[in-house]
């Protein structure tokens, strides 16, 4: 069965825009929980722009579905996970100026690096994941540092699907799609669980879902966004419906 991983980052996006202390992402999960979330999802930035430290450490206590903690691989926020324990860690790049994540990790470009902070988490009894373009080189560099999960970068499929009308039979999606598929099949290869991430929303989700052996699907932005107008738990529920019933639609012969 197919899981889902509710990003709630851009609920604290909203209270910081004000600085005050509503709406509350802890409040947020656990709504996200009671719609069928099987996961909670927050990146803990270096500038801290959404999401605060006291927010995972009482979503850490208060929410009773696991916890994946998105973070760079620095010092810093080796020290907070090996605190925090969550059920996952993500190792994601990140830059200041940028407005969201932009692309998958370099591992290659900084194995010993990471695979030092992956061996801190990992000894402190947390599962670690890597957020990666669905490139071999750094599929087989994630194996390489022990990762035992790779989050599959689902962003560039994301653009061509919005670009070329929605349709999930044009040339560049279904290139897209090939890549991930490859890329899931390598990870599994190699004993990593195969899940995927980003720029997903209610009409790309499907063809990711359907994917052979994907795990789960971690989606934010597009669950806030429809929570605004039907509320968390619903908002929720039509993409786990979405998620769920794609994995029994056949596709059609050619």
């Amino acid at each position: 069965m197919i899981e889902l991983g509710v990003n709630v980052d851009h609920v604290a996006t909203v209270r910081q825009a004000r600085r005050t202390y509503e709406p509350d992402p802890v409040w947020a999960a656990i709504e996200a929980h009671l719609g069928g979330a099987d996961g909670i999802t927050v990146h803990l930035r270096e500038d801290r722009r959404h999401i605060q430290d006291e927010d995972v450490r009482r979503l850490r206590e208060l929410t009773h579905i696991k916890l994946n903690l998105e973070m760079a691989a620095t010092p810093e926020m080796v020290g907070i996970a090996r605190s925090i324990k969550p059920e996952m860690a993500m190792l994601v790049p990140e830059g200041r100026h940028e407005i969201t994540t932009e692309g998958g990790l370099d591992i290659v470009g900084q194995e010993a690096k990471l695979k030092d902070a992956v061996a801190r988490i990992a000894e402190a009894g947390i599962m670690v994941s890597v957020f990666i373009d669905p490139d071999p080189r750094q599929i087989e560099a994630a194996h390489r540092v022990g990762a035992r999960v790779c989050e599959v970068h689902t962003g560039p499929y994301a653009h061509a699907f919005h670009m070329l009308g929605r349709d999930a039979e044009g040339p560049a999606v279904v290139a897209e799609l090939a890549k991930l598929a490859m890329a899931g099949k390598t990870i599994r290869d190699l004993g990593m669980r195969f899940n995927a991430g980003h720029a997903l929303n209610y009409f790309n989700v499907e063809p990711v879902a359907r994917l052979l052996g994907v795990r789960e699907l971690h989606i934010g932005h597009a669950i806030v966004s429809r929570a605004i107008f039907v509320g968390m738990r619903e908002a929720v529920r039509e993409m786990k419906r979405l998620m769920t019933e794609s994995r029994f639609v056949q596709q059609a012969p050619r």
